[in-house]
């Protein structure tokens, strides 16, 4: 078994088959002057908890590898010295190591990050049966990549701007050079063939540098934090590095379906790579395409952990204090959350304040619990909002609070977890106010600990753990009043229906727990891995008969089958690699390429921008340009009045729809309504056939998608593709299309011919593949073939029809 080292690009022959590593492959020795064959496991072994004096000193090698690794800005331990001056490491409690930590130890994995110590470097060591990988950080990182880059500038980004990003050159290029630090780490951390799953938004250049790397690779990258909106995120000026470097992982991983919508938007926007459903097609060197998906995983917790917790006896005496020690209020509420201007707690002090000022609850009655862990304390933002927060605090209580009750029990520090759980014990309503949150664990956490299956959750709409408890209490949190009123009823809901509401919560946190969650993703990553783009079997064996006849015509229809549909015809182009496989197709022996397109010739040359030796045809056939300028049209007097009539009847029909507009072509008008809804489309589509039928009967009616063609000449592709064949001579033909005018052509195909549908629907096509990313890739292999086919005469060469 050959194993690669760091920063080793390896060759076919060194790479291990996934297969082979499923099935057994664990961990391997990389020494650097050669690659070795592996017999046996070598690795350091130091038992649960190790001391720092046995891994501060310089690796040794042979250096391990592992067939799964973790890469996230954190390790999972925490760097703990005792008050006699011991240092050590102990696990920390964070959700990722919650879900994840029972999979690396399972798997004997590799988990590579920062140990939270700066300008100080740790070898590699094992924790509590987890492989530990240090990355050192120095001061200056931590001050430009983490607490510059990654907090003050895509932290408030991504979360809708809630507070204004900053733009600093020195901070993206220390973010750079920690993700390269970061990458450099996994690669050699990595067995030939491994899965690395990289987290958060701290190292999404990673992927990328990693696939440069490492091509031998299965990448996932999982987004902890919200992914904004198009408009938000092209305001980063290093936009389209990010998007690149996400896009070197195979899966990409968001909490929230509109999470992924904004990431593929933004791909679609800013590269034009095509996106269907989940999937993304990326072009790569020499016209080969890879499929990355982006896809919505919503995180979840150990529930069952937080359950039995929630069982033990002195928690749930713990609970019974808590309570006791406040005053034995009628209601609890609690809010638990790291101190960050995206959480809302102001808004939530503002409304809690509001309803003691106008008499709706009393401090003898009701208690609000405010937990406030210390988060980025160094950053100024932070600080601000820390004395922001506890002046609201102190207001309230001064004002409200009595000898015996307290308004607001407030807490600017962390708990350990069996605190937490008797914290949520104790609270009768969990209010949860973030004004944009990734997931937001907190919410599923009080549910997992509510056995007696009461108590009531107020969420926020904006966290994505709203997507998924849908029989919480919702609210916008920017709606104060609306916040009061949802306050106000949770306090007075009855129990039969916190019951019935907590029941339900509580189906979905089990069902859907963090180790559904970290399964699912690495099942999707693995099977998303191994299916990439290609030409299908029976096609490729179609393709090598068909690529030996004497002379080829290889006819495409433009829009749907080289470029992607896009919502602007004049912004279509072709996908990356179509225009170097006709480069290649052409400049072979007895092999012509034409462009059959609806689109006027114009607009063909406009957006195709084609070699001069590829042969054109457009609207549907009418015009027509071989080796010479386009034919013109010399429509009659009669045809010209047609189209006058035919321009204001459409004018008309669609004025008042929404995103319906008109295209002129020479020889008619085409009404496009993608940008309108499918509804109002059917509708003026519909009133457009009956009003001109009316009136010019004689018209020729073409339906693609999305778009309904008249036309005062009648022609069809199937015209234009027996038009080039005579033209042309060809002994054999070959057309691919993605629309229902394309079948016309389909239709004109001869015995020997080849069709080949682009996409989904029924189709006259003997052969089919997924879409525009695929086609350069066939185009490439009739190059292939065609290369490699013998000359016309010689043996083994067809017989000519």
């Amino acid at each position: 078994m050959r194993i690669i080292g760091a920063r080793v690009n390896p060759t076919a022959e060194q790479r291990v088959s996934r297969a082979r590593i499923v099935r057994g492959l664990r961990r391997g020795c990389w020494y650097p002057w050669k690659f070795t064959e592996v017999r046996a496991p070598c690795r350091y072994r130091n038992g649960p908890a190790i001391s720092i004096e046995a891994v501060n000193t310089p690796a040794a090698e042979p250096k391990v590898t592992y067939a799964l690794v973790a890469v996230s800005n954190r390790l999972p331990v925490d760097f703990v010295v005792a008050e006699d001056g011991t240092e050590s490491w102990k696990t920390s409690p964070g959700g990722l190591v919650t879900a994840l930590e029972p999979l690396m130890r399972s798997s004997d994995g590799a988990w590579v990050g920062w140990p939270g110590v700066a300008d100080r470097e740790f070898a590699p060591f094992e924790n509590d049966g987890i492989n530990i990988v240090p990355v050192s950080l120095t001061d200056a990182d931590l001050e430009d990549y983490y607490e510059g880059f990654s907090n003050d500038t895509l932290w408030p980004l991504y979360h809708d701007v809630i507070s204004p990003p900053s733009f600093h050159r020195e901070w993206w290029e220390a973010y750079v050079r920690v993700n390269r630090r970061f990458a450099e780490a996994a690669a050699a951390a990595a067995a030939a063939g491994a899965t690395v799953w990289v987290h958060d938004y701290q190292l999404q250049l990673v992927p990328r540098m990693l696939r440069d790397m490492r091509p031998d690779l299965v990448i996932g990258f999982f987004n902890h934090i919200p992914f904004p909106p198009y408009g938000i995120y092209a305001q980063l000026p290093w936009r389209k590095q990010i998007l690149d470097g996400l896009l070197g992982a195979d899966l990409i991983g968001f909490q929230r379906l509109a999470d992924a919508g904004n990431f593929s938007r933004a791909v679609r926007r800013l590269f034009g790579y095509t996106t269907r459903g989940v999937a993304i097609d990326v072009p790569g060197a020499g016209g080969h395409h890879r499929r990355v998906i982006a896809k919505h995983f919503p995180i979840s917790i150990d529930a069952v952990a937080y359950a039995d917790l929630a069982k033990r006896p002195e928690i749930q005496a713990r609970a019974r204090r808590i309570r006791e020690d406040l005053g034995n209020p009628k209601t609890i509420i609690l809010g638990v959350d790291r101190l960050d201007y995206t959480k809302g707690i102001g808004h939530r002090l503002k409304a809690f304040g509001e309803l003691l000022e106008d008499g709706s609850i009393s401090v003898e009655d009701v208690t609000l619990v405010q937990v406030a862990s210390p988060s980025r304390e160094r950053v100024g933002a932070y600080m601000a909002l820390r004395d922001e927060i506890e002046l609201a605090v102190g207001r309230i209580n001064g004002d409200y609070s009595t000898i015996s009750h307290t308004a607001i029990s407030y807490h600017h520090h962390g708990y350990p977890r069996e605190e937490m759980v008797a914290l949520y014990l104790a609270a009768d309503v969990m209010l949860v106010t973030a004004l944009r949150d990734g997931m937001n664990l907190v919410a599923k956490e009080y549910v997992a600990v509510r056995d007696y299956k009461d108590g009531v959750l107020v969420l926020s709409e904006f966290a994505g753990a709203a997507d998924e408890l849908k029989q919480a209490v919702l609210i916008n949190p920017h709606d104060i009043d609306g916040m009061k009123a949802a306050i106000l009823r949770a306090i007075a809901m009855p129990r039969p229906e916190r019951q019935r509401r907590m029941r339900a919560l509580r189906r979905k946190v089990f069902d859907n727990d963090v180790a559904a969650w970290s399964s699912s993703f690495l099942r999707t990553l693995r099977e998303g891995a191994a299916v990439q783009p290609g030409v299908p079997d029976d096609l490729a064996h179609a393709l090598r008969d068909f690529s030996s006849a004497g002379s080829l015509l290889i006819a495409l229809d433009f829009d749907g089958t080289v470029a992607p549909i896009v919502d602007n015809p004049q912004d279509s182009r072709a996908v990356a690699g179509t225009r170097e496989a006709v480069e290649r197709l052409i400049g072979l022996d007895g092999v012509r390429v034409a462009l059959v397109s609806g689109r006027s010739l114009a607009s063909l040359r406009q957006v195709a921008e084609p070699q001069v030796e590829v042969l054109l045809t457009g609207s549907h056939g009418i015009e027509v340009q071989l080796d010479t300028p386009g034919e013109e049209l010399g429509l009659d007097q009669d045809e010209l009045d047609q189209l006058d009539t035919l321009a204001r009847v459409l004018e008309r029909v669609s004025a008042s729809v929404t995103g319906a507009w008109i295209e002129r072509k020479p020889a008619g008008l085409a009404l496009h309504t993608r940008k309108s809804t499918a509804q109002a489309g059917q509708a003026v589509q519909r009133d457009a056939r009956v009003q001109l039928g009316a009136v010019l009967p004689d018209l020729t009616v073409r339906e693609g998608k999305n778009v309904l063609e008249f036309s005062v000449r009648s022609s069809s592709k199937g015209d234009a593709l027996e038009r080039l064949r005579a033209y042309t001579g060809a002994d054999r033909v070959f057309y691919a299309g993605d629309d229902v005018t394309d079948e016309d052509a389909f239709t004109a195909l001869h015995p020997g011919d080849l069709g080949l549908k682009i996409g989904a629907g029924t189709s006259l096509a003997g052969y089919r593949v997924r879409g525009p990313e695929e086609v350069p890739i066939v185009l490439q292999l009739i190059a292939d073939l065609r290369e490699a086919a013998p000359a016309p005469g010689t043996p083994g060469t067809p017989s000519e029809r």
